[in-house]
C-alpha cells in the first residue's frame, strides 16, 4: 500500500505565501506523476499542478506564475509553492500521485488526506 502524506496549510493573508508538501511511502517501485488538486465548497476537484515522471508539469491557467510545483525524487516528495495568494484559492488541497507499486507493473492513483488552506482578505 502507499501513503501520501500532505502538510504546509494554514491560515495566511492575501498576497502571502504558503509551500506545500507531500510525501509518499510504502511499497514503492516507480513513480509515474505527482501533483496537486484543490477543491473549493461547493466546487468540484481540479487539477492545480501535476509533475510527470519525465520532468514535464502540467498547471492549470489559474495558477501560472503564482504556483510552482518541483519534486525530490530521492525523498518520493512533491512541493507546491504557492505565492500571490488570493481569497479564491481558499481551498482544500489534495496531493495526488500515480504510483506503481512493487507488487504491479502498472501505476495505480492515490490521493492524500488534504490540507487546508484559507486565504484571508
Amino acid at each position: 500500500q502507499v501513503q501520501l502524506v500532505e502538510s504546509g496549510g494554514g491560515l495566511v493573508q492575501a498576497g502571502g505565501s504558503l509551500r506545500l508538501s507531500c510525501a509518499a511511502s510504502g511499497s514503492i517501485s516507480s513513480i509515474n506523476a505527482m501533483g496537486w488538486y484543490r477543491q473549493a465548497p461547493g466546487k468540484q476537484r481540479e487539477l492545480v499542478a501535476v509533475l510527470h515522471s519525465g520532468g514535464s508539469t502540467t498547471y492549470a491557467d489559474f495558477v501560472v506564475g503564482r504556483f510552482t510545483i518541483t519534486r525530490d525524487n530521492a525523498k518520493n516528495s512533491v512541493y507546491l509553492q504557492i505565492n500571490s495568494l488570493k481569497t479564491e484559492d481558499t481551498a482544500v488541497y489534495y496531493c495526488y500521485g500515480v504510483i506503481i507499486t512493487t507488487d504491479r507493473s502498472y501505476g495505480t492513483s492515490y490521493w492524500g488526506q488534504g490540507t487546508q488552506i484559507t486565504v484571508s482578505s
